[in-house]
């Protein structure tokens, strides 16, 4: 089967053709995205989300170049993705762990800062995960909003709907620790300069 015939018929939700995309190309897209992610099991959800999306997206699907050259483009998008979404993971664990050592464990003041780190990770984990994906570009890599959205692939009006989302919901979560969370911010930020 061509290019032409699998997109036409991924378009049509055609499973047969899915999955003959699927067998065609899932090895050699695991292993692209093992060069780029060094991590066995991320490669391969890395590869199963693009199937995933292509599955989904089918019926709105425009492949103007070869299929193989879009599928590997998504993979390195995806596998971009991931890796940001390492990197932010990681900043706050090493913020997370340097907090830790720098504060005593005799203080009201040091269990209020273990309750609020763990009410923000608790907080941040019940976001959606566009949502979440979003707020951490923005607020721990420092994107701007059409940053975001080039690197997802969605509209500057999605980010900053997902951004008002995520602002919203995390407000209403920490809303009694509210006063606390801007002395800590301060505190945070002072210590970076």
């Amino acid at each position: 089967m061509d290019d032409a015939y699998l997109v036409e018929s991924l378009l049509k939700q055609d499973e047969a053709a899915f999955e003959k995309v699927f067998k065609a190309f899932f090895k050699k897209l695991h292993a692209y995205a093992f060069t780029i992610t060094r991590e066995e099991t991320a490669a391969e959800e890395v590869v199963q989300q693009v199937f995933v999306r292509l599955w989904e997206r089918s019926k709105g699907l425009s492949i103007p170049g070869s299929l193989d050259a879009y599928l590997y483009r998504a993979v390195y998008n995806e596998s971009l993705n991931y890796l940001k979404h390492q990197k932010v993971k990681a900043g706050y664990q090493q913020y997370y762990v340097r907090t830790m050592k720098n504060e005593s464990d005799t203080g009201p003041a040091t269990l209020s800062i273990k309750e609020l780190e763990e009410r923000i990770r608790m907080a941040m984990n019940e976001l959606p995960e566009q949502c979440r994906t979003v707020f951490q570009l923005s607020r721990f890599e420092e994107l701007r909003y059409r940053e975001i959205a080039n690197c997802l692939g969605i509209s500057v009006k999605t980010v900053e709907n997902q951004m008002g989302k995520a602002l919203k919901i995390l407000r209403s979560k920490l809303v009694e620790f509210l006063p606390f969370t801007v002395i800590c911010l301060l505190n945070f930020l002072n210590a970076f300069h």
